[in-house]
């Protein structure tokens, strides 16, 4: 089975502390998703994030309702943490969320490693596209709510292999 992978960086003007807690709340993921995913928290309140917390979604790719279930896999606050999904459009998908300290701020950085059904193809049909649509757009959003200028978000979009 081939398996992609996505890395995204943002570079924002502020420090771990405060940005780790906006992504300790499931809720403000609604707030970084594109509209056009129509992304919505099913999970009542509260969540509270830990190893084993799962979280359910609703959203629509292209016209089509999915729903997607995911688990926090792993939890370190503030530095990493890592959901997998656990029902949802993908064969798979592994995505881990980094912070790191640097100059006077903190660096983001997505890793999305997935796979979709039927391989290749449904990865050259848009899929690859609209990923990396989807993170490109989570930092620029990362940048608007907390980079305080322009330039302030650097995205990085490494190739998919």
């Amino acid at each position: 089975m081939t398996s992609w992978l996505l890395t995204c960086r943002t570079w924002l003007p502020r420090p771990v502390d405060e940005l780790f807690p906006f992504f300790a709340d499931a809720r403000n993921l609604e707030q970084i998703t594109p509209p056009w995913l129509r992304f919505s928290v099913l999970t009542p309140e509260p969540i509270t994030m830990a190893v084993g917390t799962t979280i359910d979604y609703r959203l629509r790719w292209r016209g089509l309702p999915m729903r997607w279930r995911s688990e926090i896999a792993a939890w370190e606050p503030p530095r990493f943490f890592v959901d997998r999904q656990l029902r949802g459009p993908y064969l798979s998908w592994h995505h881990e969320h980094h912070f790191t300290l640097r100059d006077g701020g903190t660096e983001i950085e997505d890793r999305i490693q997935y796979e979709v059904p039927l391989g290749r193809l449904v990865q050259r049909l848009g899929v690859g596209r609209d990923v990396e649509s989807i993170f490109s757009y989570r930092h620029e959003r990362l940048a608007e709510i907390f980079g305080g200028g322009e330039n302030q978000g650097r995205v990085e979009l490494e190739s998919f292999f």
